[in-house]
């Protein structure tokens, strides 16, 4: 039987798999020890940029989100006395060799061993040192200014990819930029490809180069980006959450691009049954999975079930009856 590994890259491949796939965004932590972010004499993480980090332990996921105010970033022209990057050039080779050495020394490869440089998405790094109204604002206002950052940070992030993929040789790569909400992008599609898409394109093109599948994570309503996506070489695209069209996308894309989802028990109701939960999630597998092109994903839930507890025993169903069914397709 083939393990975790090779089942999930031979579906990122536009291969058959031997059974129903897992993913999980953690895969992807792969990535090399320079230039993180450490923190502070005051105990506080900033990233490369300054941008504090704080906590939302009262949130959706307790994770580390930037700073919601007092922006490091109030001019995009000032840009250039902000943004500032180290030399990726000064990283001697052994630095990196060592690294590539350690990070696969300590690996399970019974699962997919994959990463990439560290960086932030180019509209998460935007929106994180100048905030949502004065980066978007930014991009209409003065988009010359902001893809002359974007640039400048797309070249780093570029030289440190070409050197990531060089040495640590992933199963894939990854990048994410959360660059839309539950119900549209944050900005348009001539937006997107006139401002985000190059440095997009850049950073992929290097890992399709060197023969690296590419997955893209990227929360909310992301299918009118998703045809640019897929021009750019990736394969697979996480979480595929429930406003966007999953049959339709399935429809078009087939096994070229793999939907890497959980399950949304968001229209279940609190009260629902363990039978009840376990039969909807049968079904709904039963119409997506078939062909290919999907995996389902235990490292994210897509829900608004209010009680967190309940949310926890309906999940416990539906990974329970997945590992009960994923063996009955292919």
């Amino acid at each position: 039987m083939l393990t975790t590994r090779e089942n999930f890259l031979r579906i990122i491949k536009g291969e058959e798999a031997e059974y129903l796939s897992t993913y999980s965004l953690w895969w992807g932590m792969a990535s090399p020890p320079f230039h993180r972010p450490q923190p502070s004499e005051d105990g506080v993480m900033r990233n490369m940029f300054g941008v504090e980090t704080v906590r939302d332990s009262g949130g959706i996921v307790d994770a580390g989100m930037p700073k919601t105010h007092d922006f490091v970033l109030t001019d995009i022209f000032k840009w250039p006395e902000v943004i500032k990057l180290p030399d990726p050039d000064e990283i001697t080779d052994s630095a990196w060799q060592d690294a590539a050495k350690q990070a696969r020394d300590n690996h399970d490869f019974e699962l997919p061993f994959a990463g990439g440089t560290g960086m932030g998405g180019f509209f998460q790094t935007l929106v994180g040192v100048m905030g949502f109204t004065e980066g978007l604002s930014a991009c209409f206002e003065e988009p010359e200014e902001v893809k002359a950052m974007l640039n400048y940070i797309c070249e780093y992030t570029v030289k440190m990819a070409k050197k990531y993929a060089y040495y640590y040789k992933p199963d894939y790569g990854t990048f994410g930029d959360d660059i839309a909400h539950e119900r549209n992008p944050f900005v348009s599609l001539e937006m997107f490809r006139d401002i985000f898409a190059p440095c997009w394109r850049a950073y992929y093109q290097v890992f399709v180069d060197a023969g690296i599948p590419m997955g893209h994570h990227n929360c909310g309503y992301f299918e009118p980006l998703l045809e640019d996506l897929v021009s750019m070489g990736v394969t697979f695209w996480d979480p595929v959450q429930s406003s966007n069209d999953s049959f339709g996308i399935k429809a078009k894309y087939g096994r070229n691009l793999v939907m890497c989802q959980s399950y949304d028990v968001r229209f279940i109701d609190d009260d629902a049954t363990e039978e009840e939960v376990r039969t909807n999630f049968r079904d709904y597998v039963s119409k997506i999975a078939p062909g290919g092109g999907w995996a389902f994903t235990r490292s994210g839930i897509d829900t608004m079930v209010a009680n967190r507890e309940q949310e926890k025993k309906f999940m416990g169903w539906i990974y329970d009856e997945f590992d009960a069914i994923k063996n009955t397709y292919y």
